[in-house]
């Protein structure tokens, strides 16, 4: 394999597509398991939303206003806080389920 081969082949861009395979088969697995919390749950599907957005808004980014996404903050901000929304769910669902199993 010739080094430019290599470098296409593990660019941070198809790394980042060959991720979501383990990640879709770590919800289905989650979504199978009954003991998984439901809000829990919901905050790990909003990881695909924070995906969802993050991919065509950085290709805004990068294809109009010819920056990284990273360097303009309303876009990052506003990709960011699905991340944050996914995050805070998951935290609250796990919270949740502590707290049921210790009463």
């Amino acid at each position: 394999m010739t080094p430019a081969l290599i470098e296409s082949v593990f660019s941070k861009e198809s790394l980042f597509a060959l991720s979501l395979f383990p990640y879709l088969g770590f919800l289905w697995l989650m979504t199978k398991k009954v003991a998984t919390p439901k809000i829990a749950l919901i905050g790990f599907y909003l990881t695909l939303v924070f995906v969802a957005v993050t991919i065509p808004v950085g290709a805004y980014a990068q294809l109009v206003l010819h920056k990284s996404l990273a360097d303009v903050d309303i876009l990052h901000g506003g990709a960011e806080f699905f991340l944050t929304l996914s995050n805070i769910t998951i935290a609250i669902g796990f919270s949740q389920a502590i707290a049921a199993a210790k009463s």
